[in-house]
């Protein structure tokens, strides 16, 4: 398979729409990329956040990007131009960051592909969209307002679609998904610690399974 070198040559115009959850993986060893993003696509969860958290990232981006083509990877906790140009390297389809500053807005931009900036603030959301940007992270999710702060960002601000990440589980997905804007969430839940370290790939099936009907 021929790798992603860039954002660009992402085949879809939004990642918010390819699953009702993206997975926030935090990978200590590049080895159990592989199983473990078949695990996530084959609950139905083909979305897959890799945080650029720890050494083994880019090296676990680039194995799902090499092996699972089924999988949509992209590169997480992206803070700045470098690691933008480091994930799309390594076959990232997309950006997630925390937050943003011009500097690298203006390099999630030039990758070419989609990119969630992170806001937490309805200033923040103000000035993306004066950008022409709709499409944002909100982090830290349950921290900053959670879903009824989200929901009274709805009406003032209709433009605005949200990936809310931080904190948020199993019993808090459902009320984030029924909002207007809100197409998706992200979250670790269906990564427990325990099945990572064991290598528990079908519990990471079965979880994202659940998980992937957190909207329905």
């Amino acid at each position: 398979m021929e790798r992603v070198t860039s954002a660009a040559a992402s085949p879809f115009p939004s990642l918010l729409g390819l699953a009702p959850v993206i997975p926030v993986v935090v990978l200590h060893d590049a080895a159990d990329a592989v199983p473990l993003a078949r695990a996530l696509v084959a609950g139905g969860l083909p979305a897959i956040e890799v945080t650029l958290r720890t050494p083994a990232a880019l090296d676990a981006i680039r194995a799902i990007a090499d092996e699972v083509p089924d999988a949509v990877v992209g590169a997480g906790t992206v803070l700045t131009p470098d690691q933008v140009a480091a994930a799309g390297a390594a076959g990232s389809r997309f950006l997630v960051s925390p937050g943003w500053s011009p500097r690298l807005l203006g390099a999630m931009r030039d990758s070419g592909g989609p990119f969630l900036p992170g806001v937490s603030t309805a200033s923040e959301v103000v000035t993306l969209l004066d950008e022409g940007l709709t499409e944002m992270k909100f982090f830290p999710a349950e921290a900053a307002g959670g879903a009824a702060y989200l929901k009274s960002l709805a009406s003032p601000l209709p433009r605005a679609r949200f990936c809310p990440t931080g904190g948020i589980g199993p019993a808090s997905a459902p009320s984030y998904l029924a909002l207007p804007n809100v197409p998706c969430v992200g979250g670790t839940w269906m990564l427990p610690a325990d099945a990572l370290a064991a290598k528990d790939w079908d519990r990471v099936r079965q979880l994202a399974q659940e998980a992937a009907k957190s909207g329905a």
